[in-house]
Order: C-alpha cells, then sequence, then structure tokens
C-alpha cells in the first residue's frame, strides 16, 4: 500500500500540471525539469495548440484527398460519356462533350462545395465555437442572396435541366423566344444562338419557357401544290404519289426520305382550284432539301404529257 501511495503521491503533481492523460511532450518537459511552470506553459501554448492543429490539419488533409477522389471519379465517368460518342457525326459529339463538361463542372463544384463545407464546420467544432448561431447566420444571408439573385438562380437552375433532360444542345436548331437558329454553346446560364442572317444570341435560360427543337429524332416535308380544279383529282393523286415514291427509291435520297412518302390529298377546295399535299419523313435538318426537291418533281410530273409518267406509287393516308 505504501508503495501504491508513492507512486500516487508522485504523479499527483504530474497530473496537476499536465492532466490526467498527460502528453507525451509536457510528460518529457516535467521528467527533464520536475518544474510546474515548464510544464504549463508547455501544456497551455505548446501541447493545445499542436494538438489542435494536427486535428485541423488532419480533417483539411481528408477533405482534399476526398475532394481529389470525387473530381477523378466524376472526370472518369463524363469521359467515358464522351467517349462512348466517338462514332457520331462532328456536330453530336461536342453536343456530348459540350453537356458532359458542363455536367461534370455542376457535380466538381456541388463535391468540392459539399465536402469543404463539412470540413469548416468540423473544424470550428474542434474550435469550440458555438455553430447554432452560424449556421442560423448562414440561412439568413441564403435567404438574402436567393432574393438579390434569384435571377441568376433561376437561369443555372433551368440551365441544369436543359441538360438533365437534353432539351437541345449542340448543332440543333431550335425556336426559343420568338428566335429561330443554330445552337452554338449551351451553358448552365445562357444558351447562344446564330440564326439565318448570322447573328448570336444571347438568351438567358430562366427566360425559356418553351422551345422548339426541329433536329431529334426525324422531321416531316410538307409540300403543298396548287393544281387547276378542272384536273382530275384522282389521277393527279397518282401522278404526285408516281413522283414522291420515285424520287424515295433512289439510292442518293433512300437514307435521306425514312419512309415511302404520302399524299394526303387536297388540303383546300375553291371554285378554280385545289390544293394538294404530299408529305415525307426525313432525317434531321434535312426537310428543307427534300420539299425543294420534291416540289420540282411535282410539278414535272404535272407537266409532262400524257402517259409520259414512269413508275406506279402507292398514295399514303392521311
Amino acid at each position: 500500500m505504501s508503495r501504491n501511495a508513492a507512486i500516487a503521491a508522485a504523479a499527483e503533481p504530474l497530473a496537476r500540471h499536465c492532466g490526467t492523460n498527460p502528453a507525451i511532450l509536457c510528460r518529457l518537459v516535467w521528467d527533464i525539469s520536475h518544474s510546474g511552470r515548464a510544464a504549463d506553459v508547455t501544456s497551455i501554448y505548446l501541447v493545445g495548440p499542436v494538438y489542435m492543429a494536427l486535428r485541423v490539419a488532419l480533417v483539411l488533409l481528408i477533405a482534399l484527398v476526398l475532394r481529389t477522389a470525387a473530381l477523378r471519379l466524376i472526370r472518369r465517368i463524363t469521359a467515358r460519356a464522351t467517349g462512348a460518342s466517338e462514332g457520331l457525326p462532328r456536330a453530336g459529339h461536342e453536343r456530348r462533350q459540350q453537356r458532359a463538361s458542363a455536367m461534370a463542372s455542376l457535380l466538381g463544384n456541388a463535391a468540392s462545395v459539399t465536402i469543404f463545407t463539412i470540413a469548416v464546420m468540423t473544424v470550428l467544432g474542434y474550435l469550440g465555437l458555438n455553430l447554432a448561431p452560424i449556421l442560423a447566420s448562414a440561412g439568413v444571408l441564403g435567404i438574402a442572396l436567393g432574393f438579390g439573385a434569384q435571377n441568376l438562380v433561376q437561369d443555372f437552375l433551368a440551365g441544369i435541366f436543359i441538360l438533365l433532360e437534353d432539351q437541345y444542345g449542340v448543332g440543333d436548331v431550335i425556336d426559343v423566344a420568338g428566335i429561330s437558329g443554330t445552337v452554338e454553346a449551351v451553358s448552365l446560364r445562357i444558351t447562344r444562338l446564330r440564326d439565318i442572317s448570322g447573328v448570336i444570341w444571347h438568351i438567358r435560360n430562366g427566360t425559356i419557357k418553351k422551345s422548339g427543337n426541329e433536329s431529334h429524332g426525324w422531321a416531316r416535308a410538307v409540300v403543298d401544290v396548287p393544281v387547276p380544279a378542272s384536273r382530275e383529282a384522282g389521277r393527279i393523286r397518282e401522278l404526285m404519289a408516281s413522283a414522291a415514291t420515285a424520287m424515295w427509291r433512289e439510292p442518293a435520297w433512300h437514307e435521306v426520305i425514312l419512309e415511302r412518302p404520302e399524299v394526303w390529298g387536297i388540303q383546300e377546295l375553291t371554285a378554280d382550284s385545289m390544293l394538294m399535299r404530299v408529305t415525307a419523313r426525313t432525317a434531321p435538318l434535312r426537310q428543307w432539301e427534300v420539299a425543294r426537291e420534291l416540289r420540282q418533281r411535282l410539278k414535272e410530273s404535272m407537266t409532262s404529257p400524257p402517259g409520259g409518267d414512269s413508275g406506279s406509287g402507292d398514295s399514303g393516308g392521311g
């Protein structure tokens, strides 16, 4: 018992100056100097700050490692997405690349902000600061910024959904805000268009309420031909179907016109004339050239001598 009492008596000054769980540095100073003042100075000005600095450094190091890993994973995923578009046309490849780049930037920024926010809050907790007032102030500041920059926030949110839903991309011909043109760039804030006159338009994404895309999937060429009312409608329908089908069967047009053209018949009728309509489903953005060529061939078939037209085509339903 006396030996234990002696050990406890010897440890009591160390615990009084360095704490019940003394740090290595404080214990070393006490063992060398047996000076309570030196141990107090070491514990207050060296051990505490060094220990806190090590904890802060460890938190920041973990945050940096997590951010680096997250950014690398995001880049790998987006690179795989753009690499899958190697067989696409140049416009399609640029579209995927720009969309992937924008999404990578968005996800990277979100990951960085989330990771470093958690790290800062952890460090502030280590420093003994009360986080409740800080969180309340941040909430008030966020609300103020939201009201002050609501147009900017609206633009970014709209841009995110445009990219996620793939509403349009680089190379598409679209109609937005009363402007028609080719998309040259899509960012989270603006859409850049070039119209038929070559004018560049910058449109804020938040102002786009509706958009029409002429480049998705397929398009339709619509040709209306006025015909004298004295002509026989059935014969005119046969001539139109024959000319349109002959064009569709040509190798140069077979990949452009996706299916057999259809004659929809009389659309308007007056005392002097009738308006006949022919339609053809085409590849995206090819409807105008198909309509021009089809219009010329229909005119030639109408003006050719009787019996001079060749081929037999089917008139589609409409």
